[in-house]
């Protein structure tokens, strides 16, 4: 009885939370690297990641499914090599004690480095400006997530983090004579909620979960929010529709439905074929996105060791490719 309350209250939490805050404001949001996914596997498929990544990297798409975690420790370092030579680096690690009775608590760090930028300061000169010094803007996000296996179905999970962003100093006159200096920061709370739903029927499970929730950020006067973003995933490897003994490989299709504060209604697909859980080859498909709509990637798993690569191309600008070493122990 207890567990069917907490499994009513956690989902009416997600939806009140998602028809409340979910509103689009396009072009409103600030902080949008939150949005971008850095490591290699889920860039592969798609970011369709909702039901899967039973590990720490769950927390940066749903909490919850780090409460199946099988390992003691597991942990990921990720980067991402933007365009514009902006690099995208990220870190998560979680420790299941107990095999997971008490459940999983993890932690993750992402930052971003958009590199060398020239200030400038307005001047009564040809040019009317010159050059001040060169400044490089950096964004973090840092964050301690917990998630928890209520039973062999249902899990859920949350996160808290804090998220920064600076963007150098800018000058700014006062009065005829006088100017100052200002540094421009904003920083913040954001949390992540989940839950994860392992049907019972063959591999099929669903997910849903809300990121970046958190209150209005501002610069000087100007506020602003995060990217919110509320996804629902299902996920299956589809051999088990042909045939439940085939242990040696599998086709795992998930499919997410994603809502935005900032951007139109998604539908992110994403496949991945694997061979003895050693070697696995990854395509994935974003609809509504004009420039980076299909993504390719691979993966290598040996002794705890795993490596995976993304290769997404980006229309005109250069493609971007990511890289992702994990263990688990």
């Amino acid at each position: 009885m207890l567990k069917k309350t907490i499994y009513k209250a956690v989902l009416l939490v997600i939806v009140f939370i998602s028809a409340t805050f979910a509103q689009q404001k396009w072009a409103q949001t600030g902080l949008q690297f939150l949005s971008v996914s850095t490591d290699g596997r889920a860039a592969a498929m798609g970011q369709a990641m909702t039901s899967l990544s039973e590990n720490s990297l769950a927390l940066f798409y749903n909490p919850a499914s780090m409460g199946k975690m099988k390992q003691f420790v597991d942990g990921t370092a990720s980067q991402n090599s933007w365009f514009a030579d902006m690099q995208h680096n990220a870190f998560s690690i979680a420790i299941s004690p107990a095999n997971g009775r008490y459940g999983v608590i993890g932690a993750t760090l992402k930052n971003v480095d958009y590199g060398e930028i020239q200030g400038t300061v307005v001047a009564e000169n040809d040019q009317g400006y010159h050059d001040t010094e060169i400044f490089t803007p950096t964004a973090i996000t840092a964050g301690i997530g917990y998630a928890k296996s209520l039973n062999d179905k249902f899990s859920v999970g949350g996160q808290a983090s804090i998220v920064a962003q600076e963007l150098g100093k800018s000058i700014v006159p006062e009065g005829e004579d006088s100017s100052i200096v200002k540094n421009n920061v904003a920083n913040g709370v954001s949390f992540d909620f989940g839950t994860l739903y392992k049907t019972g029927f063959k591999s099929l499970a669903f997910g849903m979960s809300v990121r970046n929730f958190s209150n209005e950020l501002k610069y000087e006067d100007e506020g602003f929010q995060l990217p919110l973003t509320f996804t629902m995933g299902i996920s299956m490897n589809l051999f088990d529709l042909i045939d439940e003994n085939i242990n040696s490989q599998s086709l795992l299709l998930a499919v997410d439905a994603v809502h935005y504060r900032s951007h139109p209604e998604q539908i992110n697909i994403g496949v991945e074929y694997a061979l003895k859980d050693m070697f696995f080859l990854r395509c994935g498909f974003r609809s509504n996105e004009e420039l980076q709509t299909m993504s390719y990637g691979f993966g290598i798993n040996l002794v705890g060791l795993n490596i995976d690569y993304a290769y997404t191309p980006f229309g005109a600008f250069d493609s971007i490719q990511r890289f992702t070493i994990g263990f688990s122990i």
